[in-house]
């Protein structure tokens, strides 16, 4: 018999915090890309998170953003195209762009004008993250959209778990909850698997198709009293934001202080906080010392090295004499 979901209610969680890497190790790597999810494997993630589109013949792909220009070279590719929405292209067409140039191209520029979060690379990570043998892969045209079959597969044979965001807004594509849920199914992965949405609908309908899969509660807005509205849900984590104008914690507040009270609120239901998506290490201290359980970021390495600290700070303290 299986074990239980560890991130499901009632499953074994795991002890230490969650270093979940968003899109993959997106920093290091182009996102949402085979590539950027075996990066996430050399800092110790246990969990990568991915984007679900589906192609105008409703295949299920791996991409963040509704359009396809940012990471992308469809404009190259398909002139003339008046939108480049990811439901206006076959899957066929979606296999046919580069999704891994646009990353070369960015490292190549100063920080300051790069993609916002890309900002505050630094080139001894480049230099520690980035090897020539990457450069060359990620810029060779090879680099593809994937399916999420392929991307779930490769979990499977790297022995992560996956947390699948549902992109559904504001496409609101027909049956997405469910032919996602049908392809963990068939894999077999029900047990590694967290579907997440800013949709909650698509939470219920997950739910309704499945006892085993873990669901996540995204949002960027302050949700009164989050720890009953996920158990109402029957939802297993709360995904809030914590950056920017998606921040809902505090950290961008006119006192900068944390406020933990949505975070003890889905703690004493035993359900997990997952944070998204943070990038400074001194943040990633207050979210760790506030009990979250896991925190989604473009930077595993500095999240790597912040749960490294309190491992041993804790140790130090258990140590001490009296």
């Amino acid at each position: 018999m299986n074990e239980p979901n560890p991130l499901r209610v009632g499953g074994r969680r795991p002890a230490a915090v969650l270093n979940i890497a968003h899109r993959g190790a997106r920093a290091f790597a182009p996102e949402n890309t085979l590539p950027a999810f075996e990066k996430a494997v050399s800092f110790g993630c246990r969990l990568y998170e991915l984007d679900v589109h589906m192609s105008k013949d409703r295949e299920l792909v791996v991409h963040h953003d509704d359009e396809l220009w940012r990471c992308t070279d469809v404009a190259a590719r398909f002139p003339g195209r008046g939108t480049s929405f990811v439901s206006e292209f076959t899957f066929d067409e979606l296999c046919m762009l580069d999704a891994g140039s646009w990353y070369v191209e960015e490292l190549a520029l100063s920080a300051a004008a790069r993609q916002p979060f890309l900002r505050s690379l630094t080139d001894d990570e480049i230099d520690r993250f980035v090897s020539p043998e990457d450069r060359e892969l990620y810029a060779s045209g090879k680099i593809r959209i994937p399916s999420m079959k392929e991307a779930l597969e490769l979990a499977g044979r790297l022995g992560m778990m996956v947390n699948i965001e549902l992109k559904m807004l504001p496409r609101m594509y027909p049956g997405l909850a469910a032919a996602v849920v049908d392809l963990v199914a068939a894999l077999g992965m029900e047990q590694s698997v967290l579907i997440s949405s800013f949709d909650h609908e698509q939470l219920v309908e997950v739910r309704r198709r499945s006892s085993v899969i873990a669901t996540g509660v995204l949002t960027s807005d302050r949700l009164a009293r989050p720890g009953e509205y996920l158990q109402r849900l029957d939802a297993d984590a709360y995904h809030p934001g914590c950056y920017g104008g998606f921040d809902s914690l505090g950290f961008g507040s006119l006192t900068g202080e944390l406020d933990p009270r949505g975070i003890a609120s889905v703690l004493k239901f035993g359900r997990a906080v997952n944070v998204w998506t943070c990038n400074d290490p001194d943040q990633m201290r207050r979210l760790i010392a506030a009990g979250v359980t896991g925190i989604m970021t473009d930077f595993p390495n500095r999240l790597r090295e912040v749960i490294c600290e309190a491992r041993a700070a804790q140790s130090g303290r258990m140590n001490s004499p009296g």
